[in-house]
């Protein structure tokens, strides 16, 4: 499955989650969407460039070949930043999270996926 092609089902998969009450396990699918749509984009445009394995990796190379050149806008980097926050605290701190934050983080990775499908034709 390619990258894009998982990024949708993730998202998907995070509004059924919400729609079911699993505030947690769709803040994790939110982020792995804008996640895979991210590394499609460096994949596709730097695909020698090692982009580290880790998130941190991956999210500071999209901020600095992408959002810092203003091919995208500073918005869709706020939104990958604020949606890893959200999944460290649903994931590992045990924090918990107030279901329209949840709502917010599933819409703005849709439109992070729109976005970058529309600015870089991934399919």
């Amino acid at each position: 499955m390619r990258l894009m092609d998982k990024a949708v089902q993730a998202c998907s998969s995070a509004r059924l989650l919400l729609n079911h009450g699993d505030r947690d396990g769709a803040c994790n699918r939110a982020y792995y969407a804008m996640f895979d749509a991210g590394c499609a984009v460096l994949a596709k445009f730097l695909p020698h460039e090692k982009h580290g394995k880790s998130h941190a990796g991956v999210i500071n190379a999209f901020s600095l070949h992408f959002v810092k050149t203003g091919l995208v806008g500073k918005d869709l980097g706020r939104s990958l930043k604020r949606a890893e926050e959200m999944r460290l605290i649903a994931d590992y701190r045990g924090g918990v999270l107030d279901s329209k934050d949840v709502e917010i983080i599933i819409d703005r990775a849709e439109y992070f996926i729109e976005t970058l499908r529309g600015n870089f034709f991934l399919e």
